[in-house]
């Protein structure tokens, strides 16, 4: 990458990540961001919005992937409740694949190229060139709810990774969560109590389940 190409890139990023901070500032001035925390607040408006509900749930879901600090918990529990589990998955799937799309394509503006000049070390280096590992650390990663989703995305936007293939590694990953926190909303406004254990049990069991077959997994290569 010549030092032409590479000094635009530079500046076209961190004009995008003003943008992003600029309005991160303005919605909490506004007190958007405490609105968006109330996941009651953000189900009234929704369903207040009658057609384009969807189409807020949605662009809800990309902003708070593509500006981290806005949380997308209670929007996602929102659609649940006002659109049922399957639709209500649909949306926040659409939303969180396009933030994360957003996210990924900022951090390109650097390229990938930019991270390989500097990695030195020979390991690292084939694990970067690894297409297979890194998507699968993209797939992982959606489905482990404490690992943030939206430094995924932009990390992954430094490395060499095919677009397509982020792209799918990210859907197929976030679909599990989508589905239980829209389940979990649709449970939630109906106000069954053992529906709603049951929901939270099994939210809990996914990073469990994905821990144990991981040390199964080693045992079987031991």
């Amino acid at each position: 990458m010549n030092h032409s190409s590479f000094h635009w890139r530079l500046i076209w990023f961190f004009l995008i990540v003003a943008i992003i901070t600029f309005g991160y500032i303005a919605l909490s001035n506004k007190g958007w961001l405490d609105f968006l925390a109330d996941g009651t607040a953000v189900r009234q408006w929704v369903r207040e919005l009658g057609a384009w509900g969807p189409v807020s749930i949605i662009g809800l879901m990309t902003l708070a992937i593509v500006m981290s600090p806005i949380p997308s918990a209670p929007i996602a529990l929102a659609a649940g409740a006002v659109y049922g589990h399957y639709e209500g998955t649909i949306y926040v799937a659409i939303g969180s694949e396009t933030g994360a799309i957003i996210a990924f394509l900022t951090s390109r503006l650097l390229g990938a190229d930019a991270l390989k000049e500097k990695v030195d070390n020979h390991y690292l280096q084939r694990f970067l060139d690894s297409q297979n590992a890194l998507m699968a650390i993209v797939f992982i990663s959606r489905l482990l709810p404490f690992i943030s989703f939206d430094m995924i995305s932009y990390a992954a936007g430094l490395t060499p990774l095919k677009f397509w293939r982020f792209a799918i590694a990210t859907f197929a990953g976030i679909l599990p969560a989508s589905f239980v926190l829209a389940h979990f909303g649709s449970e939630l406004a109906s106000n069954e109590n053992q529906r709603i254990g049951l929901t939270i049990l099994l939210l809990g069991l996914i990073p469990a389940l994905l821990i144990l077959g991981k040390w199964f997994s080693k045992r079987l290569r031991t």
